[in-house]
Parts: structure tokens; sequence; C-alpha cells
């Protein structure tokens, strides 16, 4: 029995991560899934929130994800996220900003498909800020 496997976070924008890792922690639709090697074959959707990746002989490190599927295999595990940003370069001005227009454009709708990407980005850019704040309680 393997003590690590092989993870890839990716979005259709980069490839976040692609390396061994100890242990993840998912935001899975059903609730946050733990992941180690030799994990029994699933596939699940995920949610907006943060992936914790614990790899070998390295610090721990977050990936928020807007999204997307989680796939495991034995020994491979691949997060295919709508949206994915390593947790060190969220900005929550931006974030700040991208709920603010998400919201004006959700009171101005001409369509329903423009009420719909409103809304879609609104609930990125409060994940985000979830995501941000909860990095900041624990101190990083």
């Amino acid at each position: 029995m393997g003590t690590v496997f092989h993870l890839d976070i990716v979005s259709a924008e980069d490839s976040i991560y692609s390396g061994p890792a100890e242990f993840i922690i998912a935001p899975a639709v059903m609730g946050e899934v733990g992941v180690y090697p030799q994990h029994t074959p699933m596939l699940t959707r995920i949610k907006s929130g943060m992936v914790r990746i614990k790899a070998p002989l390295k610090e721990d490190e977050e990936v928020y994800v807007s999204g997307g599927m989680l796939e495991i295999q034995p020994d491979v595990v691949t997060i295919l996220a709508d949206t994915a940003i390593r947790g060190k370069d969220l900005d929550e001005a931006k974030a700040l900003e991208s709920k603010r227009l998400a919201e004006e454009a959700m009171k101005n709708k001409a369509s329903e498909l423009e009420y719909a990407r409103a809304q879609a980005e609104l609930m990125d850019a409060m994940g985000q800020l979830a995501a941000i704040q909860k990095l900041r309680k624990r101190g990083h």
C-alpha cells in the first residue's frame, strides 16, 4: 500500500497542482471528502470551497475551487474545476468587486440568461470571500 497518490487539479485556464499528495480534503456536494492513498474509486461533483492538500515534505497547500468534478482512483486523484485559484492568490478586493458587479447585474437583468450568469458569478465571488475568511482564521 502506497503512502502517496498523484493529484492533479486543473481548470479551464490552467493546471493548478500536479504532484504527490499524502491526503486531501475536498468540498464534495454531499459534504467534505477525505482522500488517502488506495481510496475506493469514486466520481462526485464538487462545490465551491477549499481543497486542502498535504504533500510530502512540503507545507500544506490550499486551492479554491468553484465547482467541478472529483475523480478518485487508488493511485490518482483528479479535480476538474470550473475555476481553481491557489489560496495565496485569492484577492479579496477583486472578489468584492465581482460580488458588487454581479449583484448590480442581477438587479438590471435584461434576460433570464444574463440573470443566471450574474447569479453564478455572485456565487463564485461569495465562495472566494468565504474561503478568504477561512484562511484568515487559520492564520494563512
